[in-house]
Order: C-alpha cells, then sequence, then structure tokens
C-alpha cells in the first residue's frame, strides 16, 4: 500500500492544465507560437513586440474559444469559422493562412496527444504497452469529451486562432491601419462569438435537468439511524452496457439480492471530481464550486457528507486518489495512482481494509480507479476493459467477504455504483455522450428490498441525502433531490417519488 506523495499531488495538479480542455487551449497556443517563432524574437525583440501585440489583438478569439464548449456534435460546426475566415476579404498580397504554422501546430497536437500522453505517460503511469500509440491515435481521433484529447474540437479551435494570429502579426510589422484591419478582424471574432452563442442557445439541451429545491426541505430531518454503516463503492467509469456484458457474478448477485436503479443519472459535466463533489454534497457543480478537474479553488463551498455526519456525532471517510484532495481534503485518505494497472485496485482493496480495521468509520466511500484508467488508456470497445470490470467483481467479493467475517456487514447498507460511464475515444466522459449519462447502481444490505428495479429516473445527486438519512445525521445543508431510503426499503412502497421524469411527482420535477 503506497500512499500518495506531495509530489503526485502536484503532478496531478499540473497535468489537469493539460488535459482540460478550457485550460490546454491557451497553453498550446502561446506554446506553439514560441516554439515556431521564439528563436527569431530572441534575435529581434521588436518581431517579439510585434508578436505580443498581435496576440493581444485575438485574444478576444482566445477566450471565446476557452468559454465556449462545442461538444459531441457541435464540433462539427467549428469548421465554418475557419471556412469563413480564409475567404474573407483581407488585403493583398497577405495570405491568412499559414500552412506551415497549420501543418507544425497539428503535428504537435498528435505528438503531444497520441505519443506523450497516450505512450510515454499512460507507461509511466499504469503499464500500458509502448505501442499504445498504435491505438490511442485512433481513440484521439474519436474523443469527444470536454479534455485536451477531444481533437475534432481542439485542431479547429486552435487552428483558427493562430492563422488569425499570424496574419495579424505579419501584417501589424508592416502595414497595420487600425480602423481597417482591426475592425475586419473584430468584426469577424465578434461574428463567431454570435454564432457559437445561437448554436450554444439553441442545439445544446441535453443537460440533465436539476432539482430547485432541497432536500431539507421537502423531508424531515432524519432522527433514528437505519443502518449502523453504509459502504459506498464506486467503480470509477464503469460503462453500464460494459457491465452487463461482463462476467461478473457477485455484483450480479448483490442486484439480484438488492435494489437496482436502471436510470440513475450522473451529474454535468460528468468529470471524476465534479461528480464525487456532488454525489457528497448533494449539490450542482455551480454551487459546490468543483465544475472540472482542474480545481483552482480547493474545497467544496457548501456541507458535504462528510461534515453532516460531524454534525451528527458520526465519522466518514472517502478512500481515492489524488484528485480528490482538492474537493474534501483531509476527509480523504489519498492513494497512489500511478502503478500497474493491474495492481492500483488491488493495493486500493488493503488500505481500504486497513481504514475499515483502524478506524472503523461509520460511512466509508471506496474509489476503484482501474476501470477508468484502462479506459482512458487502451478504450472501452477491446477485451481490456471488460477484464477490469470482471477484475473489480472479484476484489468487491473479497472487500464484501472481509467485511462480514469481520462483523462490520452486520446492519450495514451497501450501495455499488460508478460515478460516470464512459464514451467511444479516450474513454472519454464529460459532455455526456452515449455511455456516459446512466451508470450503474444498487444498493444491498439488512431491510434493502430483495430483486427490486427501480425505472424512475434518479439523479447521483441523491447519494448524500441517502447517506446521511441511513446513518440517522442531517441532510446537507445543500443536497437536492429525494432521499432514495423510501425506494429501496423493503418495507417501503416500490415507488420513488419525485424521481426525474416521473409525471405522477409534478411536483417534485427538476428544472432545467
Amino acid at each position: 500500500m503506497k500512499n500518495v506523495s506531495k509530489f503526485e499531488k502536484t503532478a496531478a495538479r499540473a497535468w489537469n492544465f493539460l488535459n482540460e480542455g478550457k485550460s490546454f487551449l491557451p497553453i498550446f497556443v502561446v506554446g506553439t507560437i514560441l516554439l515556431s517563432h521564439g528563436a527569431t524574437w530572441l534575435a529581434n525583440p521588436w518581431l517579439a513586440a510585434h508578436g505580443l501585440a498581435a496576440l493581444v489583438i485575438v485574444l478576444p478569439l482566445l477566450l471565446l474559444y476557452m468559454h465556449f464548449d462545442f461538444p459531441l456534435f457541435l464540433r462539427n460546426y467549428l469548421w465554418l469559422p475557419l471556412f469563413v475566415y480564409v475567404l474573407l476579404p483581407w488585403p493583398p498580397g497577405y495570405a491568412p493562412f499559414e500552412p506551415r504554422l497549420a501543418l507544425f501546430a497539428t503535428g504537435l497536437y498528435f505528438f503531444f496527444t497520441v505519443f506523450f500522453w497516450g505512450t510515454f505517460y499512460y507507461r509511466m503511469r499504469i503499464g500500458t504497452p509502448w505501442n499504445n500509440y498504435a491505438r490511442f491515435w485512433k481513440l484521439v481521433l474519436k474523443h469527444s469529451d470536454s479534455t485536451s484529447g477531444n481533437a475534432q474540437e481542439q485542431i479547429p479551435k486552435f487552428l483558427l486562432i493562430l492563422s488569425l494570429w499570424h496574419w495579424t502579426y505579419r501584417w501589424f510589422g508592416e502595414a497595420w491601419t487600425p480602423l481597417r484591419d482591426g475592425l475586419l478582424t473584430w468584426g469577424f471574432i465578434a461574428g463567431v462569438g454570435l454564432y457559437a452563442w445561437i448554436l450554444h442557445r439553441n442545439l445544446f439541451d441535453w443537460k440533465p435537468k436539476m432539482y430547485d429545491w432541497f432536500t431539507k426541505d421537502r423531508y424531515p430531518a432524519p432522527t433514528e439511524p437505519l443502518a449502523r454503516r453504509v459502504y459506498v463503492i464506486v467503480l470509477d467509469g464503469m460503462r453500464k452496457e460494459r457491465f452487463y456484458e461482463a462476467n461478473t457474478p457477485f455484483l450480479d448477485k448483490l442486484r439480484r439480492e438488492g435494489t437496482e436503479y436502471v436510470h440513475m443519472e450522473t451529474i454535468y459535466p460528468a468529470r471524476t471530481v465534479v461528480c464525487f463533489s456532488s454525489m457528497h454534497t448533494g449539490a450542482y457543480p455551480r454551487e459546490h464550486g468543483i465544475t472540472s478537474n482542474l480545481v483552482i479553488r480547493y474545497g467544496v463551498k457548501v456541507e458535504s457528507v462528510f461534515d453532516a455526519l460531524r454534525r451528527g456525532g458520526k465519522k466518514g471517510r472517502l478512500l481515492g486518489i489524488a484528485h480528490l484532495v482538492d474537493a474534501f481534503g483531509d476527509d480523504v485518505e489519498s492513494i497512489t495512482a500511478v502503478m500497474k494497472h493491474d495492481e492500483a485496485d488491488p493495493s486500493t482493496l488493503q488500505r481500504a481494509l486497513k481504514v475499515v480495521r483502524e478506524q472503523d468509520p461509520d460511512l466509508l466511500t471506496v474509489q476503484f480507479i482501474g476501470t477508468d484508467q484502462i479506459g482512458h488508456a487502451r478504450g472501452v470497445f477491446y477485451d481490456d476493459y471488460i477484464e477490469k470490470i470482471e477484475a473489480a467483481d472479484r476484489l468487491v467479493e473479497t472487500f464484501v467477504k472481509e467485511l462480514e467475517d469481520s462483523g462490520k456487514l452486520e446492519k450495514a447498507t451497501l450501495i455499488v455504483c460508478a460515478d460516470h460511464g464512459q464514451a467511444d475515444g479516450i474513454g472519454g466522459h464529460g459532455h455526456l455522450d452515449e455511455g456516459e449519462r446512466f451508470v450503474p447502481f444498487f444498493v444491498w444490505g439488512e431491510g434493502v428490498a430483495r430483486g427490486r428495479r427501480v425505472e424512475a429516473r434518479h439523479s447521483l445527486v441523491s447519494l448524500a441525502a441517502t447517506v446521511t438519512q441511513l446513518l440517522g445525521c442531517p441532510f446537507p445543508s445543500h443536497a437536492h433531490g429525494p432521499s432514495l431510503v423510501d425506494s429501496f426499503r423493503a418495507d417501503a412502497a416500490a415507488s420513488s417519488p419525485a424521481g426525474i421524469g416521473d409525471a405522477a411527482a409534478a411536483e417534485g420535477e427538476p428544472t432545467r
């Protein structure tokens, strides 16, 4: 069992600047400019000043493309501004498109994603083969999430920014006319901004619905615990239909002997730290402040289940990788994720059992990372991914049997779920492509209805209220949606009030 080091925490945070699309774009654009022109500028500072001035002029376009994601099919619309740019009436003698810069930037992009990220990075982190590039380039081309590996979004974005910058840089140093050329440049950027706004307002309509009410306002405060302990097992990035295809006898047994939520919906954006933050606060990203894996302001801004448990005189722990420290600080038992992919989850299992033996928390959430890692490194539609799901089944079986043998499972409730699914490409998750939105979620334990399938649509934000009600502690202050307890208790009706999309519970219908 290897604890996460300070270096790994720092490295993980640094990597997220390159991994998240919004931060990657300015880093890549500026880096490409410096690599292609830096030597010349060192010899001629006057040209460097022109380059900086040109960057300032096109900065609104860079900020615009940082602000607007073009997720899923919307990324197809990114090529139209580039096409229009080339056809604009630019002054004669100055080509608006520089092929050498475009080729250099595209080559640099694929070197970063396919070789540095897909081969070297994953080789060092989880031990993927040195020829992983042979598969990874195909995954990058199909990738659709909010990361830098989304080639169909990143390439047209940086090509347009670099092209406009290069034209401005060349023209600025020789014959720039602020009134004419400035109006043309900024007029074009304004047009792109209006275009992006119209697209997102009219076509970006697949975000999950959200509850506009707090759990504490609809449900009486819990007073008596319904479970002695609660264990939440999160199989990170486990795509639902691939889980059903895998040979998972123990997890299937838990599903059959417990209550399964057939339409459990993840959070938007479906990024790991975002999802864990919403699951353990019941709040949405705009409230808890964690909007991507790149966390600038550390710590959730609202009360978490760990805070609520402390108010109730109980203790909770979250066992997970370094990223989660950014959201929950000292409530996290952080573990390293830098080891071969067949060693990370077994190490997590041993650490989880150690926490149970030495700390005996009332709530323990355990994050098994293997499925997510292999999905990102090797893709979800290969045997590697199925094998990792099946390995997780054996690990969960070992964990549950150890709990049972030690008496910790007596009057305990076990919740098994994924934080998000994974899409095609580099195991993408973020924009809720096919395979991301609905996740496995089932509850097992004493008092839990056997063989019940809840068809109503629910959200992972309900986990926070569910856990605190089970342990008889107050709901977190910003927890939204219904507690799931009434829908899985054996002595309660099978229907679930206020489920998302439940026409019979119109009063509880969440809003956009």
